[in-house]
């Protein structure tokens, strides 16, 4: 009996799972690192070693030149990681793939080519409309990197930073306190019959958490408010001892601001963090305590702060000492660079493997939760309202 031909190919007669296979493949990277222009921002997105690990995979990094001067890593340690160094600003801002630590200027933008892939932060309250509408016009697709999440939930990029805003503000202010600046001449530490340092923190959240970890390993007596009483029972959890907590209740919040040497403000707000701690408070303080408000780059949680700058970072209102500089992990650059770096870097690599930024967004939900523009369209709901811009849903836009 003679063989019946069939009316299909071979091709046409695999199922649509194996086909999907066998035509992906893994997407090569080309990462352009251009050096931060944004006042006082000192940190890179990635280390040599992060490169190295990159480059070995078959893709390309270029760096602009002394992109890394400031977390002292220098041209010669990442060209001999395998990146490509150049001093033509426009040649890095001309790659596909833009890996920025804060979002790219106007300027900037002018010189990036239309359907390019930036990722950065976004630092949604220092952004303008025209921003967005560059964005549109140049069709780019861009992630925000304090949006991405992690499988179980947390954003790893915010947790990092917080992690070392946490611990440096207790540095700062050991510094601060001692009698090389205004202070009071009071070291942290507990030393045999001599009474503790008193820490107010407010807030206990990452930088709450990092704050009292850091003051109590230091000996100091720490009091944590939160507005939420499940906050104030995980920092107890995560730090594995009893501390004084409390809500958020005026009358109990006074009395320990009259006796602390140093309050730690690490609130956030939906919007803007919610002011805790009023003029009046502040003048009930101890003369040379010390305010270190963490959350200033979202408008303060102390009515009294007002920025101030990395170079020029104090100053003295009502006898007590303000530290108000936004973006403190920039003061520990390094740290700071290899703690970001250790978040993009298996990023990075599994954007390769699954074949490029589209395939991974279709299948990584934690990845497109960064995303805000996608080819010039708008996908973040808060940016739009933030802006009065039209947006799409990302999910519509790539199944």
């Amino acid at each position: 009996m003679a063989s019946q031909t069939s009316p299909f190919t071979k091709e046409q007669l695999i199922p649509q799972e194996e086909k999907l296979e066998v035509y992906k493949n893994k997407g090569q990277l080309f990462i352009g690192i251009p050096k931060e222009t944004s006042y006082q921002e000192k940190r890179i997105c990635l280390t040599p070693d992060a490169v190295a690990a990159i480059t070995a995979h078959g893709h390309r990094i270029m760096i602009e030149s002394e992109a890394g001067k400031y977390a002292r890593f220098s041209d010669k340690d990442f060209s001999n990681a395998g990146a490509e160094i150049t001093k033509d600003t426009k040649k890095v801002f001309s790659c596909p793939t833009i890996l920025k630590m804060e979002p790219p200027s106007l300027e900037e933008l002018e010189m990036i080519n239309p359907q390019t892939t930036i990722i950065s932060a976004l630092q949604l309250k220092t952004q303008c409309k025209e921003y967005f509408q560059k964005l549109a016009t140049k069709r780019i697709t861009a992630l925000g990197f304090e949006f991405i999440r992690d499988d179980d939930g947390s954003y790893p990029a915010v947790r990092a930073l917080s992690e070392i805003a946490g611990t440096a503000s207790v540095l700062i202010a050991s510094e601060i306190m001692s009698n090389n600046a205004e202070g009071n001449g009071l070291m942290f530490g507990n030393i045999s019959g001599v009474p503790p340092i008193e820490v107010v923190i407010l807030g206990a959240g990452t930088v709450g958490e990092f704050a009292a970890r850091s003051a109590v390993g230091l000996g100091a007596s720490v009091k944590v408010f939160d507005s939420s009483l499940t906050r104030l029972r995980q920092i107890q959890t995560n730090l594995g001892q009893t501390l004084y907590t409390s809500t958020l209740q005026p009358k109990t919040l006074t009395k320990a601001l009259k006796r602390c040497d140093l309050v730690i403000g690490a609130v956030r707000g939906k919007n803007r963090s919610p002011v805790i701690v009023t003029d009046a408070m502040v003048q009930g303080m101890k003369k040379g305590a010390v305010v270190i408000d963490v959350s200033i780059d979202m408008g303060g949680c102390i009515e009294t702060s007002e920025v101030t700058s990395h170079d020029k970072p104090i100053f003295t209102k009502h006898d007590v000492i303000h530290y108000c500089v936004p973006n403190i992990p920039s003061r520990y650059a390094r740290t700071s660079s290899i703690s970001i770096s250790n978040i993009f870097t298996p990023y990075l690599l599994h954007i390769a493997e699954e074949g490029g930024i589209e395939n991974t967004l279709r299948f990584d939900r934690g990845l497109r939760n960064g995303l805000y523009f996608y080819h010039g369209i708008l996908t973040n709901k808060s940016i739009a309202d933030w802006f009065d811009l039209s947006y799409r849903d990302i999910n519509l836009l790539i199944f």
